[in-house]
């Protein structure tokens, strides 16, 4: 059982600079894949020490299997094509067209998301988060020339991710997440991109969250804007939970989004990803209790603005063990109420400097 404003993670965690040396390596011809899995799984399996020693309620195994949003999924997909897949870093984006001719209108299951779940919940006892790339963002960097319409490269990329999604629920796991970090750079396909998630969803019983951000390529926003542009469409998306970023952008979007009728749950980021200044506990605290002026607590689901991977290793424990913290003091005045009453508006204090 979960407590009340269960706290999780959006996805990815802190990519130590000796893992992105290896990584490198990989690209570079210099150590071998199965090396590299080995290395792997012993990064993952530190992400996942490190978030119970924060007090996480909900856990994932960090994307440290991953380079980037993109190309991990990308490589797996049949029918992409990536004439060059060397990289003089391992976290840029491929630099050779990534072609698709039409894509597989039954697709197995062959991304191997599934084994990577199963080894997360070999190592450890919490609930497990699951996230994937979603198709509308693997789409643009996809050089379509294969299908008529860019939509129907969107919505075949969605047929492969429900496919991946059936193997995953299938191995157990319960909280999947799409993220799509594209899509406020392109809010008037808000509704395509609906569309394809629905695709992804279809048949798959498992709890369903949908995280959008701003973007956090080398911890900085590629755009900027307000989230009403997901409405009315994401109304009609068949997911369960809304992850959104708040703690940069500030939180007057809350009283819009309820308006406009999210009633489901809300992943509510509290904690800045773009800064390595550390938030302190009050912080958090004051953070949550502006949103329960908008939203009920049994709504809420406490998480950082997006992934930690850009933030040293010290200080993204350290933003953790915060929001933890300020999660409990709220908890815990919420459990001392004799009944449901409005939480009382304060200043938010000021963020401590980072370790």
């Amino acid at each position: 059982m979960l407590p009340v404003l269960p706290t999780t993670v959006v996805g990815s965690y802190s990519v130590p600079e000796w893992l992105e040396r290896l990584k490198t390596d990989y690209y570079r011809n210099r150590i071998s894949r199965s090396h590299l899995g080995e290395i792997h799984d012993m990064a993952v399996k530190a992400a996942l020490k490190d978030q119970e020693a924060a007090g996480i309620d909900i856990v994932s195994d960090g994307e440290l299997r991953r380079d980037n949003d993109i190309d991990y999924l990308l490589a797996r997909i049949t029918g992409v094509h990536i004439p060059v897949t060397v990289k003089s870093y391992y976290y840029d984006y491929y630099d050779s067209p990534v072609v698709a001719e039409p894509l597989p209108t039954d697709p197995p299951s062959s991304l191997g998301l599934a084994e990577d779940y199963c080894f997360t919940r070999a190592h450890t006892d919490r609930p497990i988060k699951f996230s994937f790339t979603g198709p509308f963002s693997l789409a643009h960097r996809i050089q379509n020339k294969a299908y008529a319409k860019s939509a129907d490269l969107v919505r075949a990329l969605a047929r492969v991710l429900n496919a991946e999604a059936r193997a995953l629920a299938q191995a157990g796991a319960e909280l999947l997440q799409i993220d799509e970090p594209f899509l406020a750079g392109y809010p008037e396909d808000a509704g395509v991109a609906v569309e394809a998630i629905n695709i992804v969803t279809h048949g798959v019983d498992v709890t369903w969250g949908l995280h959008v951000c701003y973007g956090n390529r080398y911890a900085r926003p590629s755009w900027e804007g307000h989230y009403d542009f997901l409405f009315p469409a994401v109304l009609d998306a068949d997911v369960d939970q809304l992850v959104l970023e708040f703690g940069r952008k500030g939180y007057e979007d809350l009283h819009v989004i309820q308006q406009l009728g999210w009633d489901r749950a809300l992943g509510l980021g509290v904690v800045d990803v773009k800064t390595e200044q550390i938030e302190s506990a009050d912080l958090i605290a004051a953070r949550i209790r502006k949103a329960l002026a908008t939203f009920p607590p049994e709504k809420l689901i406490i998480n950082p603005d997006c992934g930690l991977r850009h933030l040293p290793a010290e200080v993204a424990r350290a933003k953790l063990v915060a929001m933890v913290e300020g999660t409990t003091a709220v908890r815990r005045t919420l459990l001392a109420e004799p009944g449901p009453t409005q939480p009382e508006l304060t200043p938010e204090p000021t963020v401590e400097q980072g370790a």
